[in-house]
């Protein structure tokens, strides 16, 4: 049918160059993990994503870290925007796969800062044995941009 409205959810996606451009942008992220209570707990993070997997890195004792060992099912949220018709955003829910080492470490750090070799510091080097990486391959990804209501919210 001509003139059809799109429903709403479909209007506010990202398109997936849009997808690419925002994560590239927006490193902040909120990764939810369930404790062994089944409650979430969920974290600040800094992430970076290639091919459309998603990396952080954590220390290896940190509550996520063991949470995700023992269910690796978890949420991601990257956001940006002050008011409702400024939000932007892409949340995935996915597999984590915890990979140690200290070259995974630093590979997952160049994905991070969005910069392949990049150099790093003495001290930030110094911890990536103590280190894992977070990947997180995603199962559902959801993705709105709330400027394309035009006002219509």
């Amino acid at each position: 049918m001509t003139g059809e409205v799109q429903p709403r959810r479909r209007q506010i996606q990202l398109t997936p160059e849009e997808q690419k451009s925002f994560l590239r942008d927006n490193r902040k992220a909120a990764l939810a993990t369930l404790d062994k209570d089944g409650f979430p707990h969920l974290v600040a993070m800094t992430v970076g994503v290639r091919d459309g997997v998603y990396y952080m890195t954590s220390y290896a004792k940190a509550q996520k870290v063991l949470n995700i060992r023992r269910n690796p099912n978890v949420a991601l949220m990257v956001e940006a925007g002050a008011a409702y018709g400024e939000l932007k955003g892409v949340m995935v829910r996915g597999q984590c796969e915890i990979v140690e080492g200290g070259d995974a470490v630093r590979d997952a750090w160049a994905v991070i800062s969005g910069i392949d070799n990049a150099p790093r510091r003495k001290e930030t080097n110094d911890s990536a044995a103590k280190r894992v990486v977070l990947k997180v391959t995603p199962r559902k990804t959801v993705t709105w941009d709330h400027t394309k209501l035009g006002g219509r919210y």
